[in-house]
């Protein structure tokens, strides 16, 4: 079993752009919501095998997402893999928190389309 739907929550046009330009490219079915609410939101209502979340978004933190669909009964999602995204320098608390509770963390200026396309194909769905 493979992953195949991704959510992708991510406020930068032109990094968001090229995840889900990459991601389709490779065949999977790729949705893509800019705002913190609506991201949450997406990831409620419909069932994703991977959510990639960036940290700094407008509206709601990637790292209060990560809680909510981690933690909270309404956004619960244990069958979703989460990989958090950031340039954002955390510190250590507040980044072991973060990836204790996501599948990955992935610096983004380290990360190109073809390394994050490696990292989701070695990643299982949790179904």
């Amino acid at each position: 079993m493979a992953i195949k739907t991704i959510l992708v929550i991510e406020d930068d046009r032109f990094i968001g752009e090229m995840y889900v330009r990459s991601l389709k490219k490779e065949g999977y079915e790729v949705d893509w919501m800019v705002g913190g609410n609506d991201g949450l939101t997406a990831a409620r209502n419909k069932p994703y095998d991977l959510i990639l979340l960036d940290v700094m978004l407008p509206e709601k933190r990637g790292n209060e997402i990560l809680e909510a669909l981690r933690n909270d009964k309404e956004d619960l999602v244990p069958n979703t893999r989460i990989i958090v995204l950031t340039n954002f320098e955390q510190d250590d608390e507040s980044r072991m928190a973060m990836e204790h509770n996501a599948d990955a963390y992935l610096i983004k200026a380290e990360i190109t389309p073809k390394k994050l396309l490696e990292v989701v194909a070695n990643l299982t769905p949790l179904a």
